[in-house]
């Protein structure tokens, strides 16, 4: 009688087991952690004046950033952002740095793009600089519906996440802000401890939906 229950639980747990591990990883892909919807339908940048090159924020991750006519007080963020999430990120596809500066910012720029080029080197394909005006920055970075005030030269150190569809990506529950909008560029610590978990996040999102979908035709 002994050897037949024990004979029985081997079974029931040699059966039973696959299952759970089963349900376990099933259940640990449909929780898997997701970066929250803070704003929807953010504007798209691709008609607005200055935008020559057609570039656009849908069906693409980006990183906004809003830098005005300050470009000469945006250089470390610049050179922050390049060394701990441009060069980790880029050679994903559809990832891209959208930066919106005034038209009198050019020269700066080219400055700009020459010190992160300088040394090693970066590939510089996916940094995006659009010369509008203030009137167009200012519309494009209301559409956020932040709490992050823009500069009288319509510039911030912050630089936010959007998704393929026009939607804004941040925290609902951060440790230290509880919203947390945007990343603040000035802050290599931010970026370390927040922002490229939180890059990482919706890269692997966009990768499973890949999957997801992929699996459909098959």
């Amino acid at each position: 009688m002994k050897k037949s229950i024990q004979k029985y639980l081997i079974l029931s747990f040699l059966f039973f087991f696959p299952i759970f591990i089963y349900i376990f990883l099933a259940s640990g892909i449909n929780n898997f952690a997701k970066l929250p919807i803070l704003t929807k339908s953010v504007l798209d940048i691709e008609n607005i004046k200055g935008n020559e090159q057609g570039i656009t924020l849908k069906d693409n991750i980006s990183i906004l950033g809003f830098w005005g006519g300050d470009i000469n007080l945006r250089k470390s963020e610049a050179l922050n952002l390049n060394q701990k999430i441009y060069k980790r990120f880029y050679k994903f596809e559809d990832f891209q740095f959208v930066f919106l500066t005034t038209k009198d910012q050019e020269e700066n720029i080219k400055n700009l793009k020459e010190e992160l080029t300088r040394g090693v080197g970066t590939d510089l394909q996916r940094w995006n600089f659009i010369f509008t005006d203030d009137n167009e920055i200012q519309k494009i970075y209301n559409s956020l519906a932040t709490d992050i005030k823009l500069s009288e030269e319509n510039s911030t150190p912050y630089v936010f996440i959007i998704d393929r569809y026009l939607n804004l990506r941040g925290r609902d529950d951060d440790e230290d802000i509880g919203k947390l909008y945007g990343f603040n560029a000035e802050s290599v610590a931010e970026i370390n401890n927040k922002m490229v978990d939180d890059v990482k996040i919706i890269l692997a999102e966009y990768r499973l939906a890949l999957k997801k979908n992929d699996s459909l035709f098959k």
